[in-house]
């Protein structure tokens, strides 16, 4: 595959390089190509913070010891502007964990901190991008010409049980701009979407405006929503959501976006 050869050349052209791992689609794909293309050269560094899911450390061990990419962990609190919920509050955040990812490779011998945004990520609105640039954080899905769809087909190739998983940004996404957030708005997000992921949904997200619950799900489970709506509410409102509300254009990248 012509993008896979040229990653490999783009990597080893790098040295020694340290992967920002979120365990997600893209940069374990990442991880398990700089892995092949640099082997000990290479390693993966998750960051825990408020805004990522509490098993993310687990998870992430588990599937850096499949790749076998050397992988280690860092704990950032995150800076009091980020908690406000500002338009910046992405840059802010990423400024504050690539910051901290870019001191910890310079200690440890690494050229290079690169991450998995990939060509699709170009579309959207991502504030954080700008902070990647100004740290000189390398994206060599990016600069290969990955989209979403070819990093899938090739997870499923190398075997990477990521393939198939949903996108799954940060928890604060889920928060629009202007509403503090706060550690235990966040953990009842966490727990409400992953109730509605046990009755089936997918791409579950729990947009939370004030006490009121907002849910998006793909399409094709609307109807599933529709059917356990009473337990849904019970188990929502037992959380603390004072309102519960089914999406009916269901879920799409960059909903919070749309009022910003």
């Amino acid at each position: 595959m012509l993008k896979l050869r040229r990653l490999e050349h783009i990597l080893q052209g790098m040295g020694p390089a340290l992967v920002a791992f979120s365990a997600g689609v893209d940069s374990s794909f990442l991880a398990a190509a700089a892995r092949q293309a640099l082997g000990k050269n290479a390693a993966a560094v998750t960051v825990l913070s408020p805004f990522v899911p509490s098993n993310l450390a687990e998870r992430s061990a588990s599937l850096a010891r499949l790749i076998g990419i050397n992988h280690f962990l860092l704990r950032q609190e995150l800076p009091l502007r980020c908690l406000q919920n500002n338009p910046d509050r992405c840059y802010l955040c990423k400024k504050t964990i690539f910051s901290r990812i870019a001191a910890a490779a310079k200690k440890k011998g690494f050229r290079f901190v690169i991450e998995g945004s990939n060509v699709d990520d170009m579309i959207d609105f991502r504030p954080g991008a700008r902070a990647l640039q100004e740290l000189g954080v390398a994206s060599p899905l990016q600069t290969a010409g990955f989209s979403k769809d070819d990093i899938r087909r090739a997870s499923r190739r190398m075997g990477l049980p990521t393939w198939n998983m949903e996108s799954s940004p940060c928890l604060a996404t889920r928060v629009p701009y202007g509403q503090k957030i706060s550690r235990e708005s966040l953990e009842t997000i966490e727990r409400a979407e992953t109730y509605l992921r046990s009755l089936g949904a997918r791409s579950v997200r729990v947009r939370c405006h004030a006490r009121a619950a907002r849910i998006e799900v793909d399409r094709r489970d609307i109807p599933v929503m529709v059917k356990h709506r009473q337990g849904i509410v019970r188990r929502l409102k037992a959380l603390g959501f004072a309102y519960v509300s089914l999406d009916l254009e269901g879920y799409r990248s960059g909903a919070m976006n749309e009022a910003a």
